[in-house]
């Protein structure tokens, strides 16, 4: 549990580095708390659109556009966002010049009064996240759900109180610039390969992941899925106390399955919670989520029937395996948030149909091959787009029939023409989205609007006859 740290943000000067969301709220919170804010970003105020928020008539110093060293001069804190690495300048000249220097979270932790239940893994988090807030909001109590899962925790965390919950997404990004953070509930979902285009080995993200304990003690638990050899093999390193979670095998003292029943032995008391198949969300990868989540919140006594309640009423999320529409007999699926090589494997997995794939974006280092003998047994078409189309094209020749596109509509449009009835058309991209969209959310919302328009089109045109 953190603690309000408004007494020694008072007396110093703090440089926020980042506006996006989250460095926007930390250029709020730490203006609450009587901190002297200076806040920089490599965008105009333009870009920005910080203009609005009265920044500079309320004593914050904007430094926009070229970032330098300069700007540490009489700097006693320096608060990162999410999305500046490690490694660029200005923290690296921090670091030479010994300036205190941490990430949002951190400082959001340092402002908070609730237990933390945080959860992180390379793929499933946010569906997790937002499932546990939904079990332990049963307790009655207050709970924030922010983070990763793009509610910005600076600005939520002060509302919780000391017996309130905050329900935290952590990435990796967040996790590289902790000190102290202590979640109550830390959660680990998989290690896989992911955002090689920032860390020097897959062993270094994996570490980065792992740090959700780093500073945790017997009082505190760690929800570790042992489906996951890397996952499980971090059990004997913990201070905390291990609830292991497998929809493989029976584990002692964690979640399971057995048959198709999901079992809690959480504290030693078994007790049958629900049906695997009356699970709300659908497709393996979910479930596995799912037995997560619910060790986390029988952890922190919510009841077993509140947790079969929520998890049978609960939906998937916004641009994860999200369904669009159906055009001449085709199902439209949105996995847009499916930035990675092995969220693109849940998905194909999660259908039995025929698929026409959309892939491509900005390629994060990442190696495609261990897809292809998914795409060869369940990819009617690939259909490309994006930076990474060359080297995706390259990988799966001979695999697939491939076709590229130079637009998300135009690969919509390709993939209507593929798609025969029955199939489903899906974007899971296994890329980021920055080399053509704002981000995953941009991306997966212009596809919706792409077929929406896709189907009333269709509709016009089945519809339309002689005058």
């Amino acid at each position: 549990m953190g603690g309000p740290a408004s007494q020694e943000l008072r007396s110093q000067r703090v440089l926020v580095v980042g506006l996006a969301r989250s460095g926007v709220a930390a250029v709020e919170l730490l203006l609450r708390s009587g901190a002297s804010v200076v806040a920089t970003d490599l965008r105009s105020a333009d870009e920005l659109g910080v203009d609005s928020l009265g920044w500079c008539d309320r004593g914050v110093e904007l430094r926009l556009g070229d970032q330098t060293a300069d700007m540490l001069t009489g700097i006693d804190l320096v608060v990162l966002s999410p999305g500046v690495p490690l490694d660029s300048p200005l923290p690296r000249a921090a670091r030479d010049r010994n300036v205190r220097t941490i990430g949002e979270l951190e400082l959001a932790y340092g402002a908070s009064s609730g237990r933390w239940l945080a959860v992180t893994g390379t793929n499933g988090k946010t569906t997790t996240t937002a499932l546990l807030g939904e079990l332990v909001k049963t307790t009655g109590r207050t709970v924030a759900v922010a983070g990763n899962i793009g509610v910005a925790l600076s600005g939520e965390v002060e509302a919780v109180p000391a017996d309130g919950f905050v329900v935290a997404e952590v990435s990796s990004f967040q996790l590289d610039t902790i000190e102290s953070f202590e979640p109550y509930v830390g959660v680990l979902l998989n290690i896989t390969e992911d955002h090689l285009d920032r860390y020097e080995s897959f062993s270094a993200y994996g570490r980065s992941k792992a740090r959700v304990f780093e500073n945790q003690s017997a009082s505190d638990f760690a929800v570790l899925n042992f489906d996951d050899p890397r996952v499980a093999a971090l059990e004997a390193d913990l201070a905390a106390t291990v609830i292991p979670v497998s929809a493989e095998r029976e584990v002692r003292h964690g979640v399971f399955l057995r048959g198709d029943t999901i079992v809690s032995q959480v504290g030693g008391k078994e007790r049958e919670i629900v049906a695997a198949g009356d699970v709300g969300i659908p497709g393996p990868h979910n479930l596995s989520n799912a037995l997560a989540a619910t060790a986390a919140a029988v952890a922190v006594g919510v009841a077993p029937a509140d947790v079969a309640r929520v998890l049978t009423g609960f939906r998937s999320l916004e641009h994860r395996l999200e369904e669009v529409g159906e055009i001449d007999g085709a199902l439209y699926v949105n996995d847009s948030k499916a930035t990675n090589v092995d969220s693109v494997s849940f998905a194909l997995r999660s259908f039995d149909a025929p698929i026409v794939l959309i892939a491509g974006g900005k390629d994060k280092g990442t190696d495609y091959s261990s897809l292809r003998g998914l795409l060869v047994e369940r990819v009617r078409r690939l259909v490309l787009i994006g930076e990474a189309a060359e080297k995706m094209e390259r990988t799966f020749e001979g695999a697939v029939p491939v076709e590229r596109a130079a637009s998300l509509g135009e690969a919509v449009r390709a993939a209507h023409r593929a798609a025969a009835p029955g199939d489903v058309v899906l974007l899971s991209p296994a890329c980021a989205s920055f080399d053509m969209f704002d981000d995953f959310e941009d991306r997966g919302r212009q596809f919706k609007d792409l077929v929406a328009a896709l189907d009333r089109r269709e509709r016009g045109s089945a519809g339309g006859g002689g005058q």
